[in-house]
């Protein structure tokens, strides 16, 4: 008998490092000279377990990381003790010693915010952040003497300028003129500060779609985040052509196996009734563990002995129901899977999130602390 539960006895993940090692360099072979891979490994890696998945891009030579919060620094910090760590994310200027103590970057989003960062004291590292359209953070770049106002307080330095592309992913030609303009306005606010002798900083702009649809774009670093995990937001093509391999397979023990005659309604809300007796099969996964409610109904499937078949009724907070009338000789014991590949058949995460009326970085985010991440 071991002394804590079985990793595999309910429902895990799995992480495929060497898949992960295969995404960098694809990532790497489309950039520039000179650009360098600022790695984002927010919201505990994108699912997929923050220390093991950076502690496998520090030995692939990965120096920069970006996450959202301070928090999520502080904890990076604490296996990542060299290189660059910027928090894209809100800081309290009341925890700016957090900053300060654990050597993180911090995104500077306007000049008020800069000016309460630059009164507590800590002399502290920022990237500015130009709003040319997501309107999400930042300066507008019109305003060039708030622009400028943040290379002149005493206790800060900056070490970056960034802005964030707010539809990198279509290649609607709205969009990409959408794009350009974006980094039409960017670079003028570059041109202004490089004129009057001010030293920009490290220079980015792209996330995972724009790595693969503007690679023309002349950055300092690129910020992948989903495409490092292997998969794409959805089931979309790029300029690039991606040899992505996804990283994350979820998987979960069947619990029962039985039959139930024609006219039985499965799970809450009896949504599904059966027409004709069905083999039903229970799995150790719901709701709980990130697996999206919306799936039932929507096409939501799983893998069983390399067999896909359709998941019905309610998905429930711990388990979920699949018909498996066409899988011969399972059992309780046997193992379903969710995302990943069974034998012959695979289950993208994008399939997923497709199902789910959502994309993919919701699903890997979303997915519960009660699954073992196990690495392969």
């Amino acid at each position: 008998m071991g002394d804590k539960p079985l990793e595999r006895g309910r429902a895990w993940v799995e992480i495929d490092l060497e898949a992960l090692k295969h995404n960098l360099a694809d990532v790497r072979s489309t950039l520039p000279r000179g650009c360098e891979v600022m790695a984002v490994v927010k919201a505990n890696a994108y699912g997929h377990g923050v220390e093991r998945i950076a502690a496998c891009l520090v030995g692939e030579g990965i120096k920069t990381f970006a996450v959202a919060t301070v928090a999520e620094g502080v904890q990076l910090r604490g296996f990542v003790t060299d290189g660059d760590i910027l928090v894209m994310g809100f800081t309290h200027p009341a925890d700016a010693r957090f900053l300060y103590d654990s050597k993180l970057s911090q995104l500077v989003v306007d000049s008020a915010y800069a000016k309460a960062l630059n009164k507590t004291g800590y002399l502290l590292r920022v990237h500015v952040a130009i709003d040319t359209g997501m309107h999400r953070l930042g300066m507008e770049p019109s305003g060039f003497s708030e622009i400028e106002s943040i290379y002149n307080f005493e206790n800060l330095i900056v070490d970056g300028i960034a802005t964030h592309l707010a539809s990198p992913d279509s290649m609607e030609q709205r969009d990409i003129d959408f794009t350009n303009t974006q980094m039409e306005s960017f670079n003028k606010v570059l041109c202004n500060l490089k004129d009057k002798r001010y030293k920009v900083g490290k220079i980015h702009a792209q996330s995972s779609y724009g790595i693969y649809n503007y690679p023309e774009m002349a950055c300092d670093f690129v910020r992948p985040g989903i495409m490092l995990y292997g998969v794409k937001s959805q089931d979309d093509e790029t300029k690039i052509k991606t040899g992505l391999k996804p990283v994350l397979s979820l998987r979960a023990i069947i619990a029962q196996v039985r039959w139930i005659g024609a006219g039985e309604s499965v799970s809450y809300g009896r949504l599904y009734t059966s027409v004709k007796p069905i083999k039903l099969a229970t799995v150790n996964a719901g709701y709980a563990d990130g697996i999206p409610r919306q799936m039932t109904g929507n096409g939501g499937q799983c893998i069983v002995n390399g067999i896909r078949v359709p998941i019905i009724g309610r998905i429930c907070m711990d388990m979920l129901m699949l018909d498996v009338t066409d899988v011969e000789n399972v059992a309780a014991g046997d193992v379903a899977t969710i995302i990943g590949k069974d034998k012959n058949e695979e289950i993208r995460c994008e399939e997923v999130a497709a199902a789910s009326g959502t994309i993919t970085n919701d699903i890997l985010s979303g997915l519960g602390e009660r699954l073992p991440r196990i690495y392969l």
